[in-house]
């Protein structure tokens, strides 16, 4: 649930029709906004919040771009920009030493596992491969747009499979390392 909770922003500014994608800023916007606002008040720190708190400043740009011109260049391009701010989001929480899995994992991990090397290194490798599938969609994406079918099917496919892959790996991942994890003598 905190994956979707964390992408739920970008999940609705992907399926609303790119012909209402101030809306969809806006809407974006008014979901990170609201996810950050009920999250600090659950008692979530910043650490746990900065996917979120990179949308609410993306989004908030966009939408004043998007109300300012609605007939920008930004608009055909607006989903492989996306996924670059992900991208960027994700490569910056790794290159500051805080990959942004980590403080979705501390939600659901013990706290005398939060600062040992190897929960630190997992988290590592799962935001890896976020930034890389994030920086791969944005490719694909810019691609496709550039092409004129930023707007089509396949792009939504594209944007759906961004998330989805490493999803489905982050899942993977963490139940293979739980299994192969030394155990804890029981007495």
């Amino acid at each position: 649930m905190s994956y979707l909770r964390t992408f739920l922003p970008w999940i609705v500014f992907a399926v609303i029709p790119s012909t209402q994608w101030q809306w969809a800023a806006l809407a974006g916007l008014v979901i990170a906004a609201a996810v950050i606002a009920q999250q600090r008040a659950a008692g979530t720190g910043w650490d746990a919040l900065i996917i979120e708190t990179g949308s609410g400043l993306y989004f908030a740009v966009l939408a004043v771009i998007a109300f300012t011109d609605p007939h920008s260049g930004v608009r055909d391009y607006s989903a492989a920009l996306s996924s670059a701010v992900l991208a960027l989001i994700a490569g910056v929480s790794l290159l500051i030493g805080k990959p942004f899995t980590l403080g979705i994992a501390k939600r659901t991990t013990p706290r005398e596992y939060w600062n040992l090397k190897p929960f630190i290194r997992v988290n590592a490798v799962i935001t890896s491969v976020w930034t890389a599938a994030f920086a791969i969609t944005a490719a694909v994406l810019g691609v496709l747009a550039h092409g004129g079918h930023g707007h089509s099917a396949t792009a939504l496919v594209v944007q759906i499979a961004g998330f989805v892959v490493p999803m489905v790996f982050t899942i993977r991942y963490v139940a293979i390392v739980q299994a192969r994890a030394p155990r804890a003598p029981q007495t």
